[in-house]
């Protein structure tokens, strides 16, 4: 039986040595620290853990080694989304096979498909691979816009279980509340907040949980945030989630992962490897951002990384 899906899910990293390979003992401390911390979930080479600019054989190695570091103690989510449908369908019954419990797909990116095409596209992938699916909507990346309308025609699906939804409109999260509570008997649809600005309005107007770039930084506070609104805590969960404000509008300072990767390497969690295209953060923001840390006692001693 699956583990409920609701509270903090971290859009986990993909931590790298220098030269670009990938870290696999550093991905290992990384599980064990956000399950100590309450994290209620790993997501497995989503945008966040640079899944563009992983060869797939890396890719599903990458999701295999989580799976086997998680060990079954939270559910793992295998980003296994392309803007080629038969890619989607690869990856996902890839990701199944090394023992994944659900598959997180983002909308073709690039290509623009209409609604009729995005709808055929993930019908096609939940009728292909029987494992719980999760659709993702993030247009400022991709480019393409998954409406509510058409997220109604795909929940009939039973394969399709959730939505990550990265647009913060309150119509439109209210439309996706609204489809939850009408087919609540019938099945639960998760709806996942996928922007950490806005996620603890999302999860006090009725929202199930986060997909966090965040948390890769607080997995602990995220998860307390997330807890308190699910037990009705909301005004506790705001005034928490408030001390974070400015950390979240410096997580996207410059494109995901850039900003996240260099805290973390900051905090000594990582080595310095990211993928090219992307880069290092830019030397400007290095001081704005070791101030916020420190602000947050997620370092001490400032001097040691100047």
């Amino acid at each position: 039986m699956m583990q409920p899906l609701t509270g903090s899910f971290v859009a986990l990293i993909t931590p790298m040595f220098p030269d670009g390979t990938i870290d696999y003992d550093s991905l290992k401390s990384l599980i064990d620290w956000h399950v100590r911390s309450g994290t209620s979930g790993i997501v497995a080479v989503g945008t966040t853990g640079e899944s563009a600019t992983l060869l797939i054989e890396e890719h599903i190695k990458v999701i295999e080694n989580t799976v086997n570091y998680v060990n079954g103690r939270i559910p793992v989510i295998a980003g296994s989304g392309s803007n080629s449908t038969a890619q989607a369908i690869e990856t996902t019954i890839e990701s199944k096979k090394v023992g994944a419990d659900y598959a997180l797909l983002v909308t073709p990116y690039y290509n623009k498909p209409t609604q009729k095409g995005l709808i055929e596209h993930y019908l096609k992938i939940a009728d292909t691979v029987d494992i719980p699916q999760i659709l993702y909507n993030v247009p400022s990346r991709t480019a393409c816009d998954l409406k509510s309308e058409t997220v109604s025609r795909l929940s009939e699906h039973p394969n399709i279980i959730g939505l990550k939804e990265a647009v913060a409109d309150s119509s439109r999260l209210n439309q996706l509340y609204s489809l939850a509570e009408k087919i609540k008997h019938q099945k639960k649809f998760y709806v996942f907040s996928g922007d950490d600005l806005t996620f603890n309005s999302h999860m006090s107007n009725g929202g199930d949980g986060v997909i966090s770039v965040a948390a890769n930084i607080l997995p602990a506070e995220i998860s307390e945030i997330c807890s308190l609104n699910l037990n009705n805590k909301c005004s506790e969960a705001k005034k928490l989630n408030k001390k974070f404000s400015s950390f979240y509008e410096l997580l996207f300072i410059e494109s995901n992962p850039i900003p996240v990767k260099w805290m973390l390497e900051r905090m000594s969690k990582i080595k310095s490897g990211i993928r090219l295209p992307m880069v290092a953060l830019s030397k400007k923001y290095h001081e704005r951002v070791l101030n916020e840390m420190m602000n947050l006692k997620l370092l001490f001693y400032l001097s040691v990384f100047q």
